[in-house]
């Protein structure tokens, strides 16, 4: 119930923002002068901006399990399984959230948890993670991903992703349609509201160009998400020595890749010209927010 207030109120500051913000600016009274409904396109901004992020939100765990392969332990085959269903189970507890559903994939070291209900998620590890930590290393990772699910990031994410969605897809028409009306001459069209290709072409330029800044704030949001799930494991666990000590082994890794949907869940490392684009901060900067966690801790 509380997810789906948030949805609702989200969609409702969408449209508030975005009535206000063309009102401030005059642009409803230009484009409404030229036959665009601004009601009709805020509708449409919204449908197509949040249509695609919230089904990609239920989905989640259906399309993880497809497209890594992941199996989900249902009934442990090894002491190996016992003990992840085991920990990730205690971890749950400890964070006050349902048990997820626990999978094991092949593939190089990464993990990630997904699904959109606290109660109801995911949380998968790869047989490479396994392979190259220790119990107390891979108990942080869990940790981390069990604090993903707590904080409810899986949920954040998709609405950030609507959000700016929608701002791209209605400001990407606003400013085809200006650059349309004005610079190009479309004749008999103009006369009966009609768009050239000026608008089309400007909309489709507008759209990469937004997108690629749409992509920065939700970059910076994941970013942020992953320190506070690495803090959220340090308190899981009691101490951020064990996460630190899995973020400096997977610092001299080389992460698993994901698939496109699951790539801000796990574990990702992006070369420097592309940090304002990547989901997670590099790992030296998350072990120095760790270390000033357990400073701070020590200190109180």
């Amino acid at each position: 119930m509380k997810r789906i207030f948030l949805f609702l109120a989200t969609n409702l500051a969408v449209m508030l923002v975005l009535s206000v913000t063309v009102r401030l600016l005059g642009i409803d009274r230009f484009v409404s002068a030229g036959g665009l409904d601004l009601g009709t396109l805020m509708v449409f901004s919204l449908v197509v901006g949040f249509t695609g992020s919230i089904l990609s939100l239920l989905l989640s765990k259906t399309m993880a399990r497809w497209s890594t392969g992941a199996r989900v332990i249902d009934a442990p085959r090894t002491a190996d399984e016992a003990w992840l269903v085991s920990t990730v189970a205690r971890l749950a507890d400890g964070a006050g959230i349902g048990r997820p559903d626990v999978a094991v994939y092949e593939g190089a070291p990464n993990a990630f948890a997904t699904g959109a209900f606290r109660d109801a998620s995911l949380v998968a590890v790869s047989t490479g993670l396994l392979q190259a930590m220790n119990r107390d290393e891979v108990e942080a990772v869990l940790g981390h991903e069990v604090a993903h699910v707590a904080n409810g990031d899986m949920v954040t994410l998709a609405l950030i992703q609507g959000v700016v969605n929608t701002f791209v897809v209605f400001f990407a028409r606003i400013v085809g349609y200006v650059v349309d009306s004005t610079l190009f001459s479309r004749g008999s069209d103009r006369q009966h509201g009609g768009t050239g290709p000026g608008y089309y072409v400007t909309v489709f330029a507008c759209e990469i160009l937004f997108g690629l800044l749409a992509s920065m704030v939700v970059a910076w949001f994941s970013r942020q998400r992953e320190f506070r799930a690495d803090a959220g494991s340090a308190r899981l666990l009691g101490t951020p020595a064990p996460m630190m000590a899995a973020l400096a082994r997977l610092g001299g890794l080389s992460p698993g890749a994901l698939p496109q949907s699951l790539r801000t869940f796990g574990i990702t490392d992006a070369p420097a010209w592309l940090s304002l684009f990547a989901s997670h901060p590099p790992v030296e900067a998350r072990i120095a927010a760790l270390h000033h966690y357990q400073l701070a801790g020590a200190a109180n």
